[in-house]
């Protein structure tokens, strides 16, 4: 079926339909940048044949019918990408929750042959969808004892198929790491926390943040991760009796410390053992009663669900819209209805009911108080995010720490990328709780065999997780020529392991050391390296700390850029982006943008190909379409240079369009590091740490040196530690990329929401599973967000 659809000869006779969060269950709330799933379903639709419907305004448009249900086209979903909220709208609907209100959007339905459904929303919406597919043919038959459709109908619309994606900003719903929304939320309240920080530079305050989070912590749990919070509370884990005299005195140590600002996040649902509310003013009180300190309380609200949406969750709708048809193409009468989720780096389809009974479980066992059982239903990337938020922030007395007698350093490696420091930050603590002395190597392996190695303490990298670049300094010089002074710097400081953050230097770098083992016993040591390059083209992981921020700065480019053609006579954009040989900026970057073109080393292309993306944006022109985004990864190619591009775009489109070109930069390689970075790169290096401590306490006992030398990376589903031996077969040092990369099964993808014709390759696409086998049982596949 796959391959008929991928040459057009599929023939699809059944109606597929796009519904956005209904009011079945819902709260209320407000909808949250679904619009780059609606694109992406709409187009997959279209694309394999299928004829699809908008249904505007929730369940309640499906009840009222009309022009509540209209069908979409091509340009219905042009230029949304960049959108908040739902251009389709959502609604709460009463009459949806009654038999009456379901039997009269079933006729709505069935006049327009519709039987499949894509339901975006939270557990109420989904839920509510499947009772309605349960009660499908009962419906069908009252509509037929009324005289109100014919009876073939019933055999003919026998059977109604759901297929939903969760939208939700809080991440609430079991079965899947992450919802869409979730991280554009998070930027927003990210974004007001750096804001608040800069204050800092000169007043002595104390500020209590209250995010969303009724039910669910993780917005709260996460930002506070991210920031680097003294303190957060949420309703998953409310805090011990005796709290407060804690936490004042923590806050009471920071500022003794010399640190100005204290940042307490509390999500809206927190509560005490009790499950009395604990609020923002409750805090404020709290501070002032006992310490005095000047209180500010902000309430974020409704910010949290404005602006546009993320990179990541452009992505992220984007790959689940395309998910969630393939899951319609292929659902039977015996199929139960599927969810859409992610677990890790990969799609899977889940049992919509499964997901939803556990989702419902969480909150019985908060009422139960039974808060650790609720922790562990949330899933791994709730509870790791929770155990690492308590060893980072939580200080254990010198006397509780263990005493390893152990000399861990760390250093950069490379260009900057974002969210290194947050990772240095997450490895200087770690192994500070873990008894170890931690020395900071200023410059990488340059100012390793110069000398430049201190030690670091716990309060030394406070407030480093928001800080972009390389506070450390980081060079790209390699240690093949200064092996000797390297180890004599190792004998001098009696470094017992080794963690280097950094990018494909880095991973060469660790090569270099191994090889060099057989003369100097001094690098027979446990090493660990950390993938941190905006280029992602570390062998061994499908993402590295820092690709996330350069996404988002070339998205947010990208969207400015294109906005610039508002009004005007029709445009393209060609713009060229960093990465050296590895195309996955471009790739990525033009997926999360909407780029009609993305040229890359990875996949060769010549003048014919160039002639027919020019013939493709000149039809596209013709129609309403106004703008066109062309992105070149800089090393795609020797000849076909930017400027040339650029030139051949507006010889060729003359009398169509003009056209306009921007080098993007080293602007994406600078900038605060985004949430997902900050998270990502704490979390691998606390994993990373924890693995050096267990492998010197494993040397200690056996007496002998443990000559471990690893990446840590994430691969699919599962954080993998991999010796870096066995990925130099996997890597192509001339280029500088691994012989095989995830991402470039984005690219029909991509060349499919353009409106090219191509092949799509569904091998990889999510196969029906069980809540829970959806997880690895060793590995935490989780730690990014």
């Amino acid at each position: 079926a796959a391959d008929l659809c991928a040459r057009n000869e599929i023939n699809v006779h059944e109606t597929y339909t796009l519904h956005l969060r209904g009011g079945c269950g819902s709260i209320g709330r407000a909808v949250d940048w679904m619009n780059a799933a609606v694109r992406a379903v709409v187009r997959m639709g279209l694309y394999v044949g299928a004829k699809v419907y908008f249904i505007h305004e929730g369940y309640q448009g499906m009840v009222d019918g009309g022009d509540n249900i209209r069908e979409a086209t091509w340009e219905s979903v042009s230029s949304m990408l960049q959108v908040g909220g739902t251009v389709i709208g959502s609604a709460r609907c009463k009459e949806f929750r009654t038999h009456e209100g379901r039997l009269k959007a079933a006729h709505n339905l069935v006049q327009r042959g519709i039987t499949n459904l894509c339901v975006i929303g939270g557990d109420g919406s989904l839920t509510g969808a499947n009772l309605f597919r349960e009660e499908w043919s009962g419906l069908l038959a009252e509509l037929v004892e009324q005289g109100v459709i014919e009876a073939d109908a019933v055999q003919k619309y026998s059977a109604l198929h759901i297929v939903g994606m969760v939208g939700s900003i809080d991440n609430d719903f079991c079965g899947t790491d992450m919802t869409i929304g979730t991280d554009s939320a998070l930027h927003r309240i990210i974004e007001v926390v750096d804001a608040i920080m800069t204050t800092a530079q000169s007043h002595q305050r104390t500020f209590v943040l209250e995010v969303m989070g009724r039910h669910c912590g993780y917005l709260a749990l996460v930002s506070a991760l991210a920031c680097g919070a003294d303190w957060v509370l949420i309703p998953e884990m409310p805090p011990e009796d005796g709290w407060e005299e804690k936490m004042c005195q923590k806050l009471s140590a920071n500022r003794a410390g010399k640190k100005r600002l204290n940042i307490i996040i509390v999500a809206e649902g927190a509560i005490d053992r009790n499950n009395k509310p604990i609020t923002t003013d409750n805090i404020k009180n709290l501070v002032v009663k006992c310490l005095g300190f000047d209180t500010r309380v902000t309430i974020l609200g409704h910010v949290q669900r404005g602006g546009t949406p993320s990179a990541f969750d452009r992505i992220l709708a984007s790959r689940m819209g395309v998910e969630a048809v393939l899951a319609l193409l292929e659902t039977t009468a015996n199929t139960p209805a599927c969810v859409v989720s992610l677990c890790g780096n990969q799609s899977v389809r889940l049992p919509l009911m499964e997901c939803v009974q556990m989702t419902q479980e969480v909150q019985k066992a908060m009422d139960e108080k039974r808060f650790e059982e609720a922790v562990k239903l949330r899933g791994r990337s709730f509870e790791n995010n929770l155990k690492t938020y308590k060893l980072l922030a939580h200080r254990k007395p010198e006397s509780e720490l263990p005493t390893s007698n152990f000399n861990v350093a760390v250093l950069n490696v490379g260009a900057p990328a974002a969210g290194m420091n947050a990772a240095v930050r997450s490895a200087v603590r770690v192994g500070i709780s873990e008894g170890h002395k931690m020395f900071a190597v200023s410059d990488g392996f340059e100012g390793f065999y110069k000398g430049q190695i201190k030690e670091i303490k716990w309060g030394d990298v406070g407030g480093w997780t928001g800080q972009g670049g390389s506070l450390l300094g980081t060079k790209r010089t390699l240690p093949a020529k200064h092996v000797d002074k390297i180890a004599e710097q190792i004998r001098k400081h009696n470094i017992n392991a080794l963690l280097v953050i950094g990018g494909f230097e880095a991973f060469e770098c660790l090569l270099q050391l191994y090889e060099a083992r057989a003369a100097y016993e001094e690098f027979c040591i446990p090493m660990c390296m950390l993938p941190a390059t905006i280029s992602n083209n570390v062998p061994g992981t499908d993402l590295s700390i820092g690709a996330d921020t350069a996404l988002n700065a070339i998205v947010e480019t990208c969207d400015r850029i294109k906005q610039s053609a508002s009004g005007t006579k029709r445009r393209v954009f060609i713009i060229e982006t960093m990465g050296g040989y590895c195309g996955y900026l471009a790739t990525v970057g033009g997926l999360a943008a909407g780029a009609d073109a993305a040229y890359i080393y990875e996949e060769p292309f010549d003048i014919r190909d160039l002639q027919a993306n020019v013939e493709h944006l000149t039809e596209k022109m013709k129609t309403s379409i106004q703008r066109g985004l062309v992105l070149r990864n800089e090393n795609s190619s020797e000849n076909y240079t930017t400027d040339f591009i650029y030139q051949l775009y507006t010889e060729e489109g003359k009398g169509v369009f003009d056209c306009r070109k921007n080098v993007l930069g080293h602007m994406q390689q600078g900038g605060a590091p985004s949430p997902f970075d900050r998270n990502f790169g704490t979390k691998i290096s606390a994993k990373a740490m924890q693995w050096i401590s267990k492998k010197l306490v494993d040397t200690f006992r056996q007496g002998k040196v443990y000559d471990s030398c690893c990446l840590l990376g994430m691969r699919r589903r599962a954080l993998v530690f991999q010796p870096v031996v066995q990925l130099k077969q996997e890597s192509d040092f001339v280029h500088r990329i691994p012989k095989e990369q995830w991402w470039l099964k984005l690219r029909p993808l991509m060349k499919i929401l353009a409106k090219y014709k191509t092949s799509y390759d569904v091998s990889d696409s999510g196969q029906l599973e069980h809540v829970d086998r959806n997880r690895p049982k060793e590995s935490d596949a989780s730690v990014a967000m």
